[in-house]
């Protein structure tokens, strides 16, 4: 199904199957990739990207803040002729850690901005979870059918929570269309929402990239998830996003993970036909069963891992994924949820 990329990185995919980092690369004059690990995580590392200007170094996701991972970035700049006190400015894709966790340090390092979209930026959880209540996250599992004790092992630990409320906050907005101030690119921002409410694309059309983060990789679907406090139809928010991107078909995917690749257009066209596909399977999961829960509907999904040896996060992301998908059945009035707790779901 994902097999009609061309792959164009083929040092970081030699990487990929070997299970190492890969190299730091120039992919443009001026513009350069560098991988930042991820402790503990199936994606491994991050592809930070450095726009080498004249006033000093654009970052695009500087990564997970770990000792590791600011050695990597460190590294990488001296590769490029630079050092972490060039660094002027910080743009985020979207705000998950492994894209923004070290953003506050390369600030406190070089006094650069940071910045990233406006929705991306409301939901920093400092921002979306003021006077958080601690048992509400185990509420909410539980009313998406999670039986009780799991919800206590899926539930965000509070100091998992303390750490994510210290995320850095902007300096400046960055609005879909918005060039970046640079003197030698011309980066624009694309905003492409669904992964997550602020995610931002990048495209220097004259180099001919797309900085896809995590909207478009080459061989996984990103997770596109209901969370606690998520609102409207991130699914349908997602596949718009996908029509739009498949216009950047001439230009090359520079992903936040795995490698670089061409046919954009390709690739959305089979994300999109991946979610319809997945839409047809959770429609036949009710009709064989009587207004199931989100949670009942997840456990008979086809995972690429399988539903048993799902744990943990791994788990969450599942539920996230149907409720995704469940929401925007419900928006385009095919299914309908209940109201009471735990919440059911059947065809409209």
């Amino acid at each position: 199904m994902f097999g009609r990329v061309i792959v164009t990185g083929t040092a970081q995919q030699r990487a990929w199957q070997e299970r190492v980092l890969p190299p730091v690369e120039p992919v443009r004059p001026d513009v350069w990739s560098v991988p930042v690990p991820i402790p503990d995580s199936p994606l491994r590392y991050t592809s930070s990207y450095l726009f080498i200007d004249d006033g000093g170094v654009l970052v695009v996701d500087p990564g997970w803040d770990t000792d590791a991972g600011r050695a990597a970035l460190v590294s990488g700049l001296a590769a490029a002729g630079a050092g972490i006190a060039d660094v002027t400015g910080i743009v985020l894709t979207h705000i998950h850690p492994d894209h923004h966790g070290m953003s506050g340090w390369v600030r406190e390092q070089s006094g650069a901005w940071i910045g990233m979209h406006p929705a991306e930026a409301a939901t920093l959880p400092r921002r979306a979870w003021p006077g958080r209540d601690p048992g509400a996250d185990v509420r909410w599992l539980v009313r998406h059918g999670v039986p009780e004790p799991d919800a206590g092992e899926l539930a965000m630990p509070p100091e998992r929570i303390d750490e994510l409320m210290d995320m850095a906050e902007p300096d400046r907005a960055i609005e879909d269309g918005d060039l970046l101030p640079l003197t030698r690119h011309e980066l624009r921002a694309v905003w492409t929402p669904g992964h997550t409410p602020g995610h931002l694309c990048l495209h220097e059309p004259a180099a001919g990239i797309l900085l896809t983060g995590d909207h478009l990789l080459p061989r996984i679907s990103p997770n596109i998830g209901v969370h606690a406090r998520t609102d409207g139809d991130p699914l349908g928010a997602y596949l718009a996003s996908l029509n739009q991107t498949a216009k950047f078909a001439a230009d090359e995917a520079l992903p936040a993970h795995e490698y670089r690749f061409r046919a954009l257009d390709a690739r959305a066209a089979d994300l999109i036909r991946h979610h319809d596909e997945r839409n047809a399977e959770i429609l036949a999961a009710l009709e064989g069963r009587e207004a199931p829960t989100a949670w009942q509907v997840a456990a008979v999904l086809t995972w690429s891992r399988g539903w048993d040896s799902l744990h943990g996060l791994l788990r969450r992301m599942a539920l996230a994924e149907t409720l995704a998908h469940l929401y925007h059945l419900a928006a385009e009035g095919i299914v309908r949820a209940s109201a009471a707790d735990p919440v059911r779901w059947h065809r409209a």
